[in-house]
């Protein structure tokens, strides 16, 4: 889902085209993981909606982003500490990792997307099929505050 796409309406849809019944809950969640400039946790994205939403749990939250997993709308990214966030851009591209800052920037390159699927397709791995391919690059920013070209 684009950044731009946080109405509600625009999330609704969203849902409604996944096969989701639309709730306050899962409206307040994907809006919060749309407009988050980062790859949040959970429980960021719990803090931040948790004043929206009387009674929500974080609890909820977990199980809302696990349906979302499941359904596409986003995707999980782990961390090399474990801690896994949430990725709401669904187009194809790759991750750059800095390690000491936790901090994870997706990276759009066609060239590298187009390599890496001509090299499976060429090695042809016997009894499996990729359905897409997606690089975490673990390294370190230059710039610990600017995040780097996204395309």
């Amino acid at each position: 889902m684009k950044k731009e796409m946080i109405t509600v309406k625009d999330v609704a849809s969203k849902l409604v085209e996944n096969g989701l019944k639309v709730t306050p809950q899962r409206i307040a969640v994907l809006q919060a993981l749309v407009k988050a400039h980062h790859h949040p946790t959970a429980e960021e994205i719990y803090r931040e909606v948790q004043g929206s939403i009387p009674g929500l749990s974080a609890t909820t939250v977990y199980n809302i982003l696990d349906v979302f997993v499941g359904k596409g709308i986003t995707s999980r990214i782990a961390t090399s500490e474990g801690v896994m966030r949430y990725d709401a851009v669904c187009e194809p591209h790759h991750h750059l990792y800095d390690v000491e800052s936790n901090r994870v920037e997706d990276f759009f390159d066609p060239e590298l997307d187009r390599l890496l699927k001509n090299y499976f397709r060429k090695k042809q791995i016997r009894g499996f099929r990729p359905h897409q391919i997606r690089l975490q690059v673990t390294g370190e920013f230059a710039d610990k505050a600017a995040p780097p070209p996204k395309r």
